[in-house]
């Protein structure tokens, strides 16, 4: 049987990698390379830095698995180096960072909002599964990312001059300190004063991809930026002065749904089947719980204000903006908040049905699961 250790914030952990061995768990920020001693397998979450100093008595360590995005936490030359595989779970979380982005536009704009055009910046799993979700509230967009507009990517591609002259700026981008496509502090000064009055700018990938002084100073300043921060510089020690000064404060939960969560666990799950040959033999699906909401019907034609009234249904942005800046406001409080997250669910969950075939469609774009029964056996509607 194998010894794993684990970031206790992971779920589902028992029940994917139960049968393997003995599972510990730990908050991933204290492991330390006394906690390694006769691992072999290792589950972390983006908080943990993965390297040679955290590894140096892990002599059984075979496998790494990050249920992250990102992977600039790991040292991949050094895993390589030591034999030892590992995988990290792109696109884990996607959809429900998009669905953040959603909420947060449900919540700041309503009719004007088809007005106006988003510049994503960064066309990967979740750039894209947002501009899917825009596509359906039929809302302009188009993309900023240069290696994949350089490697003759489909879609509109601008650059970033054109970003700054966006109605609203929604960054999904990796952390990249050097090279032609640096990210890191992409957004600073001399970005944020081409930026038009009145602009929103949502950044829910990576903290240093936004220098945060730089963004303190300008709110400060002018007064005419709207900002919706998941990710901050310096986390979990946040700065408090800029937290006050945003739109919309969350403690880097964007990703937090259980369906995100799940997946996450789950790539890493089928990862390490492969890694020793061995067929998976458990679904994600079946993880899941059904959601404590009866299918909807949708009596008449859906309206922005209907759509914004499901998606905050299912998640209103405004309840994290409230236990961030009332409990967030220490280290502990902030990594609290993460750790003690609620149970958020993704548009997928909520069933709903219409006669009408359009607001089908509509709904289905935009995420939400659609019932195959009649109208009338429907408990909930929406009118």
């Amino acid at each position: 049987m194998l010894n794993i250790l684990v970031d206790e914030n992971m779920p589902f952990v028992d029940e994917l990698f139960g049968e393997f061995g003995n599972i510990r768990k730990m908050s991933g920020r204290e492991m330390t390379c006394d906690d390694l001693v006769g691992i072999d397998l290792l589950l972390v979450r983006s908080i943990t830095q993965v390297n040679q100093e955290l590894l140096a008595l892990a002599s059984q360590l075979k496998f790494v698995g990050t249920a992250t995005i990102g992977v600039d936490h790991i040292d991949q030359d050094y895993l390589a180096e030591r034999n030892i595989g590992w995988s990290s779970a792109p696109g884990c979380n996607a959809m429900a960072v998009a669905e953040y982005v959603i909420s947060a536009l449900s919540v700041l704009y309503d009719e004007e909002l088809l007005e106006k055009t988003v510049a994503i910046v960064g066309a990967g799993n979740i750039g894209t599964r947002l501009a899917k979700k825009l596509t359906a509230l039929g809302i302009k967009y188009f993309y900023c990312d240069p290696p994949k507009e350089r490697a003759g990517a489909s879609g509109d591609y601008r650059d970033l001059e054109a970003v700054t002259q966006a109605d609203i700026i929604s960054l999904h981008v990796p952390i990249n300190q050097c090279g032609i496509d640096s990210t890191y502090h992409l957004v600073d000064k001399t970005f944020l004063e081409k930026l038009k009055p009145g602009t929103l700018l949502i950044n829910s990938c990576r903290g240093d991809v936004v220098d945060n002084l730089a963004l303190r100073q300008h709110i400060e300043t002018t007064g005419d930026l709207k900002t919706v921060i998941d990710v901050w510089q310096n986390e979990p020690v946040i700065d408090l002065k800029l937290m006050a000064l945003v739109d919309i404060a969350t403690p880097h939960i964007a990703g937090y749904t259980l369906e995100g969560k799940a997946n996450g666990t789950f790539m890493l799950y089928q990862s390490w089947c492969k890694h020793v040959g061995i067929t998976p033999t458990k679904r994600v699906v079946d993880l899941l719980p059904t959601m404590p909401i009866d299918p909807m019907a949708i009596e008449h034609a859906i309206e922005s204000g209907t759509i914004n009234q499901l998606v905050q249904l299912v998640y209103d942005i405004r309840d994290d903006d409230l236990l961030c800046r009332s409990r967030g406001i220490d280290a502990k409080g902030f990594d609290n908040l993460r750790k003690q997250y609620k149970v958020r669910r993704e548009f997928s969950a909520l069933s709903l049905h219409s006669d009408r075939a359009k607001n089908e469609q509509r709904v289905k774009r935009l995420g939400f699961s659609i019932q195959a029964q009649k109208k009338e056996q429907a408990h909930g509607e929406i009118n």
